[in-house]
């Protein structure tokens, strides 16, 4: 997929950089959320009670499988 490489190799993202218009994933929350739930999408990471975020190398990984 022609985004993938504006997401950075490592770090963290948070869900509006992941899903679009703002990111490459072009599914809603309640997709992705239920995604997550099911084992389709990768498992968040809680930095803090109100802080989620995905592992970057988790976001290419799912985009180079051509899951999305």
């Amino acid at each position: 997929m022609s985004h993938s490489p504006s997401l950075p190799q490592t770090g963290f993202l948070r869900l509006r950089a992941i899903l679009a218009p703002e990111g490459p994933i072009p599914v809603s929350k309640s997709t992705w959320w239920a995604g997550v739930k099911d084992g389709r999408f990768p498992r968040p990471v809680k930095l803090g009670p109100r802080i989620t975020v995905w592992r970057a190398e988790d976001i290419r990984a799912l985009i180079e499988n051509g899951t999305v």
